[in-house]
């Protein structure tokens, strides 16, 4: 059964009870339960849609950060063919919470970059919960210039908190190496898809994410700073983080509007997280449709776009 959420609660009262009724069946096997458990089963299925369909901004922070959304692994493994990873920046070491290599997309060879946070605690840990280092964002670049050297369309799956935080990244060079990221992207002169598919937090994801195109899933966020982190530097208190992530403009229907995203890509009812098979295979079609779409444009006219794009947020 699928974790719920605080804002879940009814609905998971409902869920109990039709688990409850099915237990009691499976017990005692001359109840007819079916019926009933049917009325409950069209009622909760009402009730996720009503919910899911009118979110707060900082209802979909908490379904972005679900522990059972769909992760990088399963990107690649739903929609990226002949996937060989490539390790390393040649210059420190191996960062896990960015990871990217070689593979296909609908048949087309491409690069893949993204963060992975991990699906339990070992891995969690040893992936840093998707929050990258210096060497991180060096490895990204050093896969960017591998795709401009071979022509190959580079793909970004962003899904961070933000950059790794710690003085031991401070200590590498972790401002320097997110700008260089950001104007690798920037630079490249191959075509560059990037997509927001959980938390886009701050530097550590726009490192990946300034493309041609950038795409969002429906209940994802991306902003400058977590809800928290706002709240607790405008009111001195982590408490008000609804407030903030109301004001922030954190969600994908507002950033399509300001013109920071180019394309939602819808999630199933009640989020990525309860039919993560549809959800990847969405984002995977909607990867494969900008692909084409940029194929034909050459390296100045690639540049240009994305600097023209990113110029224009906020005129």
């Amino acid at each position: 059964m699928v974790a719920f959420l605080d804002f879940e609660k009814p609905l998971a009262e409902l869920a109990a009870r039709i688990a409850e009724l099915r237990e009691t069946a499976d017990a005692n096997g001359t109840l007819d339960i079916d019926t009933e458990v049917s009325r409950l089963q069209t009622r909760a299925d009402k009730m996720l849609r009503d919910l899911y369909g009118k979110l707060t901004p900082w209802q979909k922070a908490q379904v972005a950060r679900h522990q059972e959304r769909p992760h990088l692994k399963d990107y690649i493994a739903g929609f990226v063919q002949d996937f060989t990873a490539l390790a390393g920046d040649r210059a420190f070491g191996d960062d896990q919470a960015i990871i990217g290599g070689l593979g296909r997309i609908a048949g087309r060879r491409v690069v893949v970059i993204g963060h992975e946070k991990g699906e339990d605690t070992a891995s969690r840990i040893r992936h840093n919960f998707g929050m990258a280092k210096p060497e991180g964002y060096r490895k990204a670049i050093r896969l960017m210039e591998l795709a401009e050297r071979f022509g190959l369309p580079v793909v970004t799956l962003v899904d961070t908190a933000g950059a790794f935080p710690g003085v031991q990244a401070e200590e590498r060079g972790q401002a320097e190496a997110i700008a260089r990221s950001t104007e690798a992207c920037l630079n490249l002169g191959v075509p560059l898809v990037a997509a927001i598919v959980g938390e886009g937090g701050s530097g550590g994801a726009v490192a990946l994410a300034a493309a041609n195109r950038v795409l969002m899933f429906e209940h994802a966020i991306y902003s400058v700073i977590s809800p928290e982190g706002a709240s607790s530097i405008l009111w001195r208190t982590a408490d008000r983080a609804s407030d903030a992530a109301d004001a922030m403009k954190i969600t994908a229907a507002d950033l399509k509007k300001l013109g920071v995203i180019d394309r939602i890509v819808a999630e199933p009812v009640g989020g990525a997280h309860r039919d993560p098979t549809l959800a990847i295979a969405n984002l995977g079609a909607a990867v494969a449709d900008e692909l084409d779409a940029l194929a034909p444009l050459d390296r100045a006219t690639l540049i240009d776009q994305r600097r023209t794009k990113f110029l224009n947020i906020g005129v």
